[in-house]
């Protein structure tokens, strides 16, 4: 997990910290087959070239600069965590409560 801005860990209040610690939780038993059809495309993967470039500099500053894609798991509205899904357990990165590593046209 990063602790570095603007995407970091750290400016998590408790009770939010709580909040997301539930519904990962509500993830247990499901495979990742399951995860990602049963969401309607709201868990997914995404290439990194796709990422904003703060994103893919962490990547490189942490060292992972070949990472081809990253997942992203959907909390609520914008709210995203993202990570590394590797041999089934998602290495967490970043939690994104405002939709920033990926932005899109809100309309």
């Amino acid at each position: 997990m990063e602790i570095v801005d603007p995407f970091g860990w750290h400016r998590i209040p408790g009770e939010k910290l709580h909040e997301i610690r539930c519904k990962l939780g509500g993830f247990e038993g499901q495979t990742w087959g399951d995860i990602i059809t049963r969401s309607q495309n709201n868990h997914h993967f995404m290439t990194v070239n796709k990422i904003c470039p703060d994103a893919q500099e962490r990547l490189n500053a942490l060292r992972l600069e070949d990472t081809d894609a990253l997942f992203s798991l959907r909390l609520s509205g914008p709210e995203r965590i993202w990570g590394i899904l590797d041999n089934g357990i998602l290495l967490v990165l970043w939690w994104d409560p405002f939709h920033l590593i990926y932005p899109v046209a809100r309309g």
